[in-house]
């Protein structure tokens, strides 16, 4: 126990105090918003500073929305990348007095693995018909698993010779800082192009409500705000949780039943190999067909009406705007938590008034994972379309063998 107790004192442990400064973020607020509104006090000049950006970052993604689905996974992709460097950063600022050998280089080579892997799933799983029209890809498909455990393993190898004496445990201090936030970001990222797949409505329901929520608390918050809700957030008061709370369900309720009217939203993003495009055309599922439902006896007062016309999936964009705006702000705590413990205000300065695009998407990881686990459980069923590629892959041999297989199996019950 004495030399247990010896060893542990030698450690070299770090708290909160040992946290070296970060030099504080720039200003980079627009000159001409700053004369325009020089005016006005810090609190009013913060508050239209935040609404005008936002105005304009919602202009832009409905834009980009316009364009399509490609545009929108480009976007995620972009905006995966910029959330890895602002962490990143963060990292390399606090430690970079001990000029840690490889570290930048070896951050952003393992999110180049990560990023090949994911995508190349995804290619394998959505574009089957058209890398089987390849054969330089047929390889890549084929062994991919086994190119990105070797590309994996290399950066590895490079990590454990670039270890270097007195700084062995910094080192392994950054190496795990990197896997966390691969974890955050690029695993993320690819849960919400999944979501994507499964219809556009999938990505927009849940990626709106975060933001309607981030509004409207904000805003609830600014002019009502008087309870402090978390002491991570001093700022967050329970007037703008509430009020964020039932503005995101009224809005997800109603935006849901504006999308569910249009196939470009509701259908499955398809890739068509003959046309070299993506594809949103389909048959709605049940799901996005109007239906008549009873209304409860207490609202039958309030509504005028014992039944009522609605698409079952403004149903499901209840239980997405509820953990849009009572779970997913922990995603924002979260991120408060590690600010704080870093001594910083905001991840960057990318954004005026906003600060990095981390901070504005904080929650929407968050809320990525959970759309894809509901989307598992609640709702995706078998999908004929998928597997049908998949036997247009085989060997002509091998689809005969299935075929007749289908074949008894449907003499057998009858229906042949």
């Amino acid at each position: 126990e004495v030399d247990l107790d010896e060893r542990l004192s030698e450690l070299d442990l770090r708290n909160d105090s040992d946290i070296p400064d970060i030099p504080p973020a720039t200003d980079s607020t627009p000159e001409i918003l700053k004369r325009a509104l020089s005016g006005l006090s810090a609190r009013w000049k913060n508050w239209w500073i935040r609404g005008i950006l936002t105005l304009a970052m919602i202009s832009v993604f409905f834009l980009i929305i316009y364009l399509g689905s490609f545009m929108l996974m480009l976007l995620v992709l972009s905006i995966q990348v910029k959330c890895y460097h602002e962490i990143i950063t963060i990292g390399y600022r606090v430690y970079h007095s001990y000029d840690l050998p490889w570290f930048r280089s070896l951050s952003w080579y393992f999110l180049l693995c990560v990023n090949y892997f994911f995508y190349g799933e995804t290619v394998a799983d959505y574009f089957a018909t058209f890398v089987q029209r390849r054969e330089q890809l047929q390889f890549l498909i084929r062994y991919h698993r086994f190119i990105s455990f070797a590309l994996y393993l290399t950066g590895f190898c490079i990590f454990v010779l670039s270890l270097v004496k007195k700084h062995y445990r910094l080192q392994f201090y950054m190496f795990a800082w990197t896997h966390v936030t691969l974890l955050i970001t690029v695993t993320q990222s690819h849960l919400v192009i999944q979501n994507l797949f499964e219809g556009m409505i999938w990505f927009l329901v849940p990626i709106s409500s975060v933001i309607c929520n981030d509004i409207t608390a904000y805003i609830f918050g600014f002019f009502f705000g008087r309870t402090p809700l978390i002491k991570l957030s001093p700022k967050k008061t329970w007037e703008g949780f509430i009020g964020g709370f039932f503005s995101t369900v009224v809005f997800g309720f109603i935006f849901s039943y504006f999308l569910a009217q249009y196939q470009y939203f509701v259908c499955p993003v398809e890739y068509n190999s003959e046309t070299n495009r993506f594809v949103t055309e389909c048959e709605p599922s049940e799901l996005f067909q109007m239906k008549k439902y009873l209304v409860p006896p207490l609202l039958q007062a309030v509504l005028g009406s014992e039944t009522v016309n609605m698409y079952p999936f403004q149903m499901h964009s209840i239980a997405l705007s509820t953990f849009a705006s009572l779970i997913g702000p922990f995603g924002g705590f979260f991120a408060s938590g590690f600010k704080r413990a870093f001594k910083i205000k905001d991840f960057a300065d990318t954004i005026p008034g906003h600060g990095g695009i981390m901070d504005r998407f904080d929650c929407q990881y968050l809320m990525a994972t959970f759309v894809h686990v509901y989307i598992t459980s609640f709702i995706r069923g078998p999908n004929p379309s998928k597997l049908l590629k998949q036997l247009l892959i085989l060997q002509p041999e091998q689809q005969l063998s299935v075929y007749k297989a289908l074949k008894s199996h449907l003499i057998g019950k009858g229906i042949l």
